[in-house]
This record gives C-alpha cells, sequence and structure tokens, in this order.
C-alpha cells in the first residue's frame, strides 16, 4: 500500500469513528509509539503520544462535536519520502453553529502505519475559536501538552 493509500485510509476511517462507528479499523492504522500534534490554545490543542493517548484525543473531538465532525480531504501532497501532506476541510456543530475550517495535516507514514501527524490549521485564529466549545461545556483539558 502507498503512503497515499494509508493517507487516505486514515480518513475514511476517521470519518466512520467520528460518525459514531467503532474505533478499531482507526486504530489498525496507526503505530503504536505515534505522536500527534495540534496547535493552539483550545479543547483540543496538545500533542498526544501513543495510540491510546490519539485514541482518546479522537474520541474527545468526536464527543465535543456530537458526533457531527466530519473531514474532507482535498489534496494530497506527495513525495519520495515518508511524508504526505494532505489539506483538508473540517465541519462540524460546535456550540449550536455549523463550523468549517481548514488545515494542512503532514503525516510521517512508517511502513503501512501512520506515525506521527502534525495538524497545522491554515487560520489558527479562527481554529481556536471553534474548538473553544470543549472548554466551555466544562469537559476535561485534553491529556498531553
Amino acid at each position: 500500500m502507498s503512503n497515499r493509500d494509508t493517507v487516505l485510509l486514515l480518513h475514511e476511517a476517521q470519518r466512520e469513528f467520528y460518525a459514531g462507528g467503532p474505533g478499531g479499523a482507526l486504530r489498525e492504522l496507526l503505530a503504536e509509539e505515534i505522536v500527534w500534534s495540534v496547535p493552539g490554545r483550545n479543547a483540543i490543542a496538545g500533542t498526544y503520544e501513543g495510540i491510546d493517548q490519539v485514541m482518546d484525543y479522537f474520541a474527545r473531538r468526536r464527543e465535543i462535536a456530537s458526533r457531527s465532525l466530519t473531514m474532507h480531504p482535498s489534496e494530497l501532497l506527495l513525495g519520495e519520502g515518508d511524508h504526505v501532506a494532505a489539506l483538508t476541510e473540517g465541519r462540524a456543530m460546535l456550540d449550536g453553529a455549523h463550523r468549517r475550517w481548514w488545515t494542512v495535516g503532514l503525516y510521517r507514514v512508517q511502513g503501512e502505519l501512520i506515525a506521527a501527524c502534525w495538524l497545522l490549521p491554515l487560520d489558527l485564529e479562527e481554529f481556536d475559536r471553534i474548538w473553544q466549545a470543549g472548554q466551555r461545556s466544562g469537559g476535561p483539558p485534553p491529556r498531553s501538552r
């Protein structure tokens, strides 16, 4: 399987999970020592290390968005190495409003597994405003920063 296919499968598994599906297919795509970094000052910001923390992060996003979160990858940038960049539109119902944002996910692929992701919002201030919902709803803070 190519790096491109691995990232596309990740987005498909995330789509199913964020809609309320089981996490097995998503978990199978992640390396045990994965690191997932989300910038900003919001309810989901942090650095999540290891498969359990990353899966908890995904579950937290799903909970905050009340299973309304969808991701729509539009362009993939591929090179000869282990990295793939995916320009992705996110949408969710947060705080009673339809929200929309764009990010670049920079993924490091090892074998057929995602070993790291650096999420890069195109507008960090807007991304922070959108994902403040979890902090206002009294949810717990991210596990790691």
